[in-house]
């Protein structure tokens, strides 16, 4: 399976951010996707989703040499901010959307079983969202995309909310999904970048350039990275 970006260019006023946007991302890897602030990371995200038109462009999931148009049904989308009915509790959220996602479930489990996966303590299932911490809350949107499974994950800077003992879980969690999935990480920490991710590709001036993957784990990676991203960009 392969996810195939085409062309995709996205503009915002007269600010062009994306410039023709070309990539095949591949089954079985986590993508770190780099970029400095403003790059466009957030912008090509929301274009993949659905969340935001595109201004010309396509993308498409391949399977056994057949290309289709991604659908939304096949996207699993964590928010840097999360987007959750706050009037609800955590409980009656997860059970709602696995109500809707009920031929989706793996069989066998049941909503308990999903809020032990992330640890999410018992008494705080059964509190307002509206109370829960950036973290809780980004905690749940992952939870989504663990009960449904669809074929593309994108993952915009959720790990930055998270303590260190649950961020390692999510890691692993992770890792362990990724042979059925297609996964894009966005970040700006490099150690996470290195830690986590298979395959890197830097955001820059409005294109996606692949880097090298033995420059994951050089010992010049951090260097290389950000002399990549300054002569880009043409700041210091």
């Amino acid at each position: 399976m392969e996810l195939i970006l085409d062309n995709i260019r996205k503009s915002y006023s007269d600010k062009q951010v994306l410039k023709g946007i070309d990539f095949t991302f591949e089954k079985g890897k986590i993508y770190g996707l780099l970029g400095r602030n403003g790059a466009g990371k957030t912008s090509l995200f929301n274009c993949l989703s659905g969340e935001t038109p595109m201004d010309r462009g396509g993308v498409f999931l391949r399977r056994e040499n057949v290309s289709l148009p991604l659908r939304e049904d096949e996207i699993g989308y964590v928010f840097s901010l999360p987007i959750l009915p706050e009037f609800l509790t955590g409980y009656e959220f997860v059970k709602f959307y696995m109500d809707i996602n009920r031929d989706k479930i793996e069989p066998g489990r049941t909503i308990g079983d999903y809020f032990d996966i992330i640890r999410f303590e018992e008494e705080d299932r059964h509190r307002l969202i509206k109370g829960y911490s950036h973290g809780m809350k980004n905690k749940i949107q992952m939870l989504c995309f663990i009960i449904t499974r669809p074929p593309l994950i994108l993952l915009d800077e959720p790990l930055t909310s998270f303590d260190v003992v649950v961020a390692l879980e999510i890691k692993k969690l992770l890792r362990e999904m990724k042979q059925d999935h297609i996964i894009i990480f966005s970040t700006h920490i490099l150690q996470l970048a290195a830690d986590l991710c298979d395959e890197l590709v830097i955001l820059n001036q409005g294109v996606l350039q692949e880097i090298p993957a033995d420059t994951l784990h050089s010992p010049e990676f951090e260097e290389r990275i950000i002399a990549l991203l300054r002569d880009g960009d043409g700041h210091d």
